[in-house]
């Protein structure tokens, strides 16, 4: 029987057992031949694709678990005393990453974790079998998820990078220490001298390779260290704000600030303005850009100078990293290094004496 004849509505979509009926075959065969196993024969494989396209199947994640012995389903457990959820570069991140697992046929887990609980979150799932696979977000140093998940022998890949660990793991990162060595150096060639850190929280990977790349290109330029013209918390406008205000009320005020996001460059940018001060010509301001689809640091010259990346981008690499250990789990585990870009805005000039 011709399949379109089978239906009443043609085109209409189908569900697997519907499109397994009318094939006739297993919904265990349709569905590896979705998914492209290695032992379903090819021209089975093509005719099931043809088929599903013609007929508009849509796949139930849940339902194509079953078949397929996986859960369809990827996590990302987030603590609940982490603004990590609050923070637009987490939101970037995963519309990035939940657009390819929809369409590769799979679902995103998102769970929070009350403090103290991480551990026993990722064993429930685990022993649930509840995800094929993690996302592991904000490495700290000496980070033990990375050793229970291997444990656990659940796969995963972490956005960042745990650099006291030196097992074998998947991860993707920026090149935080090279990005901040050459903003810091753009600034030691304008003419300042004192320029000001305010970082991330460091007991993040992220964030103590972000002070290696400043302090190298100090060192590198015979410059004094400062400790008092290092800052680091939470990446918000708030901390930003609090931290240049006070810096730009001592006698020796810094002439340049190097900045870890977006969010707290927007309170930088606040202090410089309630101090009766001009970014870009009395004081210059170098920020970390994650290129966000929301907070946009862009046109002809943007109103910031940047080392940009796409976090976006990240979530995309990240999830299929992720889907290709899954499917092949005897395969060498995959790493990135992404560069950002130093990008001239209206944020940035010659250092001017005050």
């Amino acid at each position: 029987m011709h399949l379109q004849s089978a239906l009443n509505i043609p085109g209409s979509d189908m569900d697997l057992k519907q499109l397994s009926s009318q094939l006739g075959l297993s919904q265990t065969t349709v569905s590896r031949a979705l998914n492209d196993y290695p032992e379903v024969n090819e021209n089975t494989r093509q005719r099931v694709k043809r088929a599903a396209v013609k007929f508009n199947y849509r796949p139930n994640a849940r339902a194509t678990g079953l078949a397929t012995g996986r859960a369809k389903a990827i996590g990302h457990v987030i603590p609940m005393n982490s603004t990590e959820v609050f923070n637009p570069i987490f939101a970037e991140f995963i519309a990035g990453a939940s657009q390819t697992y929809s369409k590769r046929g799979y679902e995103l887990l998102l769970t929070m974790a009350p403090s103290g609980t991480e551990d026993s979150i990722y064993r429930q799932i685990a022993s649930r079998k509840s995800v094929d696979g993690i996302i592991v977000h904000a490495p700290r140093i000496n980070d033990s998820r990375i050793t229970l998940l291997q444990e656990l022998a659940l796969p995963f890949v972490i956005h960042g990078r745990d650099t006291a660990n030196k097992s074998e793991y998947a991860w993707i990162d920026i090149n935080n220490r090279s990005a901040f060595f050459q903003a810091t150096k753009l600034l030691i060639d304008l003419g300042h001298t004192d320029i000001a850190l305010i970082n991330g929280s460091e007991a993040l990977s992220f964030a103590c390779r972000r002070r290696s790349g400043y302090l190298d290109a100090l060192q590198q330029a015979d410059l004094a260290i400062d400790g008092d013209l290092m800052f680091e918390g939470d990446l918000t406008e708030g901390n930003g704000y609090s931290a240049a205000t006070e810096l730009l009320t001592r006698p020796r005020q810094p002439t340049a600030f190097l900045v870890s996001s977006y969010t707290g460059a927007l309170g930088v940018r606040r202090a410089i303005h309630n101090a009766g001060l001009k970014m870009g010509a009395d004081v210059s301001v170098v920020i970390h850009d994650d290129d966000l689809s929301y907070f946009h640091n862009s046109g002809d010259v943007p109103q910031f100078t940047s080392t940009r990346s796409s976090v976006k981008q990240a979530g995309t690499l990240a999830a299929e990293m992720l889907l290709s250990i899954i499917e092949n789990p005897t395969a060498q585990l995959p790493t990135r290094l992404l560069e950002a870009n130093l990008i001239i805005g209206a944020s940035t000039g010659r250092r001017h004496h005050r």
